[in-house]
């Protein structure tokens, strides 16, 4: 009998013993995954933060390159920084400098940035190649920025309040065919505006869109087909009658905008290499 309850005890305690184990074992397991998984984790967050270093590294190896650039070739391009704002090479500072000597004082009165000069001789340059005629009768210039805006009244590019292009047109789309030759990297957008009066039915146009669109596309063609600037180079849009500068309520308003805009977009640094070119300016006779 006492043996028997002995082997009993004996039994359970080695199965005791055994359970204690396999717990121990699974805690021991579930510590090992969750080490596994840690490790991994560790792994790649390691191997994000290589990565970032990586890029900043990159990022001021760029910088540095940049101002060590900058600091050797004072004579380079012109750079405009992450701001916006201009930084300009000494060689297009005397450029722009021999620029502005020959433009009027009344034009130089406003300009009290870089900006504000280098807007002043963009405007003067392209006034002259386009022959000096700024201050013509029926067409303006202006800048914004750096984008120069040539505003030519209805009269002088069509016939009839058509879109056929006339002849007298052919002179002043010649001059500003001459400048956009002058670099290839200028773009060129022709915008066509219209009054505000309703297109005749059973016109050659369906409406002022149409009318507007298609005065852009003849000027286009005639800068393409006679004068030779590359198709890639310019842009036909039509705004009808949608971007009026006076209210429509007079006949000699109506006519202030039946107008056409052809806006040249340069490239700065080229616009200097153009500016600094041996060919002679014409004097301004403003």
């Amino acid at each position: 009998m006492k043996t028997k309850v002995l082997s009993i005890v004996i039994a359970a305690g080695l199965l005791a013993g055994s359970c204690v184990s396999k717990k121990k074992y699974t805690e021991l397991e579930t510590k090992y995954d969750n080490t596994v998984s840690t490790l991994q984790k560790t792994r790649m967050e390691k191997e994000q933060l290589e990565s970032q270093m990586n890029e900043i590294n990159m990022r001021v190896e760029r910088y540095n390159t940049k101002i060590a650039s900058l600091q050797s070739d004072k004579d380079g391009m012109m750079v405009s920084t992450e701001d916006g704002d201009l930084v300009m090479s000494e060689k297009n500072k005397r450029t722009m400098r021999e620029t502005l000597k020959n433009v009027p004082a009344s034009r130089l009165a406003g300009a009290e940035t870089l900006k504000d000069s280098l807007d002043v001789a963009i405007s003067y340059n392209i006034s002259q190649r386009v022959g000096g005629m700024e201050d013509a009768e029926g067409m303006n210039v202006n800048v914004d920025r750096t984008v120069v805006m040539m505003t030519l009244d209805d009269d002088m590019l069509f016939k009839d309040s058509s879109y056929r292009v006339g002849k007298d047109a052919d002179a002043i789309l010649e001059r500003i065919a001459k400048v956009v030759k002058t670099e290839p990297s200028m773009e060129v957008m022709i915008v066509g505006h219209t009054d505000d009066r309703t297109v005749k039915e059973g016109s050659y146009v369906k409406d002022n869109w149409d009318l507007s669109t298609e005065r852009s596309a003849a000027i286009v063609r005639r800068l393409e087909e006679k004068f030779g600037i590359p198709s890639e180079q310019l842009i036909i849009a039509g705004r009808g009658s949608y971007d009026p500068i006076v209210a429509n309520d007079t006949n000699d308003n109506r006519a202030k905008n039946r107008r056409t805009q052809i806006i040249i977009m340069p490239n700065l640094d080229k616009f200097f290499a153009m500016l600094d070119s041996s060919e002679a300016m014409p004097k301004s006779k403003m």
